[in-house]
C-alpha cells in the first residue's frame, strides 16, 4: 500500500537512468520493489548481486558478501569494520577489478552501514535497492550462502576484527568451487567466468 512515506521526490538524474529518490521511513534507499520495473529480466539475467555483512563474536567486526544471482557466487570482503566507510573501501576496491556495468545492480540488507550507497551508485552507475527491515527472504540466495558460510568456518566465536584474509580466501573459494544441481553441476565460478571476456579480468 503506498503512503505518502514511500512516495518519490525530484532528485539527481543518473546515466543509467533513474532519478536518486529517498527511501520511505526506516529505509536508507530505493525499495526492493522498484527493482522489477528497472529489471523486467531479473530472474533470469546475469549481473545482480545481493549484499549483506556477516558478524563476529559479540557483534565485534565483520564480513561484507555479495552473491551474484544467477552464478551463485559468493564474494566475501573482509571489512573488519561493520562501518559505511569500511563498506565502502572494500566493495569500492572490488567493483574496479570489473568493467563497468558488468554488475547491473545491487539488493542490500537495510543495515546502516549500507548508508554510503549513492556514492557507490554514483561512482559505478549501478541501480541500488533495500531490503525491507526484517525480510532476508528478500535476499534469499545470499541468506542462504551466509549460512552455509557460518557452517564452513565464519563461527560466531571469532572476532572478525582480525580475521586471517587467508581464512576469509579459503573459505571462498571452498563455496565458488564446489559444483551444484541448480547450475547443471557446474560451479559458481565456471558460470561467473563464463560472463567474462576481458582477458585480464582473471580473479574475482
Amino acid at each position: 500500500m503506498a503512503s505518502s512515506a514511500s512516495m518519490s521526490v525530484p532528485g539527481k538524474r543518473h546515466p543509467n537512468g533513474y532519478v536518486e529518490r529517498r527511501g520511505k521511513a526506516g529505509q536508507l534507499g530505493r525499495s526492493i520493489h522498484e527493482r522489477a520495473k528497472d529489471f523486467p529480466h531479473y530472474a533470469t539475467e546475469f549481473g545482480h548481486l545481493e549484499a549483506d555483512t556477516v558478524q563476529g563474536k559479540k557483534h565485534q567486526g565483520a564480513v561484507m558478501t555479495l552473491t551474484e544471482r544467477q552464478s551463485k557466487v559468493e564474494i566475501v570482503l573482509n571489512v573488519h569494520e561493520k562501518t559505511a566507510d569500511a563498506i565502502n573501501q572494500h566493495l569500492s576496491q572490488w567493483l574496479q577489478k570489473f568493467p563497468r556495468h558488468f554488475f547491473k545492480s545491487i539488493t542490500f540488507d537495510n543495515g546502516k552501514e549500507f548508508a554510503g550507497w549513492r556514492e557507490i551508485a554514483n561512482q559505478f552507475d549501478l541501480h541500488t535497492y533495500f531490503a525491507e527491515v526484517d525480510a532476508p527472504n528478500q535476499r534469499g540466495l545470499n541468506e542462504n550462502n551466509n549460512g552455509l558460510l557460518r557452517r564452513d568456518g565464519l563461527t560466531k566465536q571469532l572476532d572478525f576484527r582480525n580475521l586471517p584474509d587467508e581464512l576469509v580466501t579459503q573459505l571462498m573459494s571452498k563455496r565458488n568451487n564446489l559444483p551444484r544441481k541448480s547450475l547443471g553441476y557446474r560451479t559458481p565460478y565456471e558460470v561467473f567466468m563464463s560472463y567474462v571476456t576481458d582477458e585480464q579480468l582473471f580473479s574475482f
